[in-house]
């Protein structure tokens, strides 16, 4: 009992980012989807990531050959050989890749010391928020991945590394092809989950209003670049830090861009749209 307790506690207490990234995910995805279908997804999602890096392992299927090296499993979790923090990851991730998507596809109405993303239940399950969505997700991986193999020089500790060095700082292309693919099928379990969970006209317990709300889930995507930019700069990584910087200016350049350009130049017929699918959304309030 004392060895479970130990293991629990050091679950935690050895990898406190993540944990605090998982918690803002849920101050993040309760309030805009409900506490129904976020626990939904944070099980789905954490089964789908924990299935494919015990694929992944075993097979190379789909991120290519890798393997953990257990050196922590006395201290913290591990399950079928994969830490648990490391899988618990991909879920913040996806939502926060998923309501960055919403926010760049989404018309926006924005108002003093307010703003609001005028989605539906169409633009949630859409195929671009899906396109978009796995993509931004894999751009998170191509900031922390070379980083995190680099875990020896950080508080990460060295946990895994390829069976052949990849080219991309040691990654293989192969790594970000299976992302890619894993990230499209979380989404999409996401956009199920809202599709099989949806209640008309009755608002989700746990949904909320709360000041910016729309923006939570683009700025816990941006707090996860900026961390693994920060530990990249921190070991002294400058190469690598500048390249994943410059790999996202241009996307982040274009997505302000559009979110810019369309603020407050929606159709009526959009505000309309997204008041009938949400009639409890903070856009009710300043129908003008």
């Amino acid at each position: 009992m004392g060895d479970m307790l130990g293991i629990a506690v050091g679950t935690v207490t050895m990898r406190p980012y993540v944990f605090a990234f998982f918690a803002a995910y849920l101050v993040a995805a309760v309030p805009h989807l409900g506490w129904r279908k976020i626990a939904l997804f944070t099980v789905a999602g954490y089964l789908t990531s924990f299935i494919s890096e015990v694929s992944s392992i075993n097979t190379g299927i789909p991120y290519g050959w890798y393997y953990y090296i257990d050196a922590t499993s006395a201290r913290e979790l591990w399950i079928a050989g994969v830490p648990f923090f490391d899988s618990l990851s991909y879920v913040f991730l996806a939502y926060c890749s998923y309501a960055t998507a919403l926010f760049v596809v989404s018309p926006v109405k924005a108002w003093r010391w307010e703003l609001v993303t005028l989605e539906t239940h169409a633009i949630r399950r859409s195929l671009s928020v899906l396109f978009l969505g796995s993509l931004f997700q894999v751009f998170l991986d191509i900031i922390t991945d070379p980083v995190a193999l680099q875990g020896r020089r950080w508080f990460l500790g060295q946990i895994y590394g390829y069976r052949e060095t990849g080219i991309h700082y040691g990654v293989p292309l192969s790594n970000y092809g299976g992302w890619w693919l894993v990230s499209a099928l979380m989404i999409f379990i996401m956009q199920m989950i809202d599709r099989g969970w949806e209640r008309p006209g009755k608002r989700p317990a746990g949904v909320a209003n709360l000041p910016f709300r729309s923006l939570y889930g683009p700025v816990l995507y941006l707090s996860v670049i900026a961390f693994n930019l920060g530990v990249t700069l921190w070991i002294g990584e400058r190469l690598m830090a500048l390249t994943g910087f410059l790999i996202f200016v241009l996307p982040l350049a274009i997505a302000a861009v559009t979110i810019i350009r369309r603020t407050n130049r929606y159709r009526k017929e959009e505000l309309s749209d997204h008041l009938k699918d949400f009639p409890w959304s903070a856009a009710a309030a300043r129908k003008g």
